[in-house]
């Protein structure tokens, strides 16, 4: 019986070793954290459009949901795909990194938050938008990395053969992605500019990372988690 249970237990090790590069999240935490604590003085981000983007203590509801959006993007992929989730990941670590590494050489951050004491106004969502600023400041927005990884879950979405043909999630995906993108300028968490360069980022890495040569490659791995 113990020889059996040894045996699952290796075999599930074999079948999700994969996971192993989800160790990137910690050293992503304790880096992004490090520059939240100690970036002070920085570059302000602004531009003119800015000011034509009303606060929408509403968009709260998308933002929030980012959370959720990625974790299940990444744990699905996790479990059916190996091809897909080496590319997901590839394209979310790189471009965090390329982001935290942006954030480092070029520290930036935003004055374009509103008092939510003055807005005139008490709700369930302004009482939200008021803990999320008092637990994230607004500094390290450019590019911004909910843009970024809202972008790259969408397209590992479009990607995959299986989804792809699901018509309602493809456009749920997308009707996401774009509420996701806006909530950060409606609630005043970045500026326009940190969406653009979020976008260039996106299409950058798409070049980079969803490329004929990969999947031939990575096609390999995904039989190999059909055969176990």
């Amino acid at each position: 019986m113990k020889f059996t249970d040894k045996s699952k237990l290796k075999q599930i090790i074999s079948r999700y070793r994969h996971g192993v590069i989800l160790v990137y999240f910690f050293f992503y935490m304790i880096w992004f954290t490090y520059l939240e604590r100690s970036v002070t003085r920085f570059t302000p981000v602004y531009s003119k459009l800015d000011n034509y983007i009303p606060f929408m203590e509403i968009f709260v509801i998308p933002y929030l949901l980012w959370f959720a959006y990625i974790f299940v993007t990444v744990a699905y992929f996790f479990f059916t795909s190996k091809r897909d989730f080496y590319k997901c990941c590839a394209f979310l670590f790189i471009g965090m990194t390329i982001c935290l590494t942006i954030y480092t050489l070029w520290p930036n951050g935003h004055y374009l938050r509103v008092d939510i004491d003055a807005i005139g106004r008490d709700n369930i969502l302004l009482r939200i938008v008021r803990l999320l600023y008092t637990v994230d400041t607004s500094t390290n927005v450019c590019p911004s990395i909910h843009v970024y990884n809202s972008i790259g879950a969408m397209i590992a979405i479009r990607k995959n053969e299986r989804l792809r043909r699901i018509k309602w999630l493809q456009i749920s995906a997308f009707i996401l992605t774009v509420l996701i993108c806006m909530s950060t300028v409606f609630l005043k968490q970045h500026s326009i500019l940190d969406v653009f360069g979020a976008i260039i980022l996106s299409l950058i890495m798409y070049a980079a990372v969803y490329i004929p040569a990969w999947s031939r490659r990575s096609k390999e791995a995904d039989h190999e988690l059909s055969n176990i």
